[in-house]
């Protein structure tokens, strides 16, 4: 299974295409330093994997290595940061 995140910052989108399905990550950029997280989609064929996971931790890395801060409109990304608290303090109003 190739699972390489790849990113569109055109589309603010950062995905992972397995087969014909895709597995997403959407995301706005609020301001020039600030990324709200809408929300992560992963067909039922392929959850249980990680793939989520994987997402969102290349999201949270590029939003790191670009000193942006986070707000987690979706909820499986603020439960992602709250098990991980390395990236707890990139959380906006935090």
């Amino acid at each position: 299974m190739n699972d390489e995140v790849k990113h569109s910052k055109e589309k603010q989108l950062f995905f992972i295409d397995i087969g014909n399905q895709r597995a997403e990550l959407k995301y706005f950029m609020e301001t020039e330093n600030v990324m709200n997280v809408m929300n992560t989609y992963v067909p039922d064929s392929l959850r249980g994997k990680g793939i989520a996971g994987k997402l969102v931790e290349e999201c949270l890395h590029y939003a790191k290595e670009n000193s942006c801060r986070i707000i987690p409109s979706c909820s499986y990304v603020y439960s992602y940061i709250k098990k991980h608290p390395e990236f707890e303090a990139m959380l906006l109003n935090e």
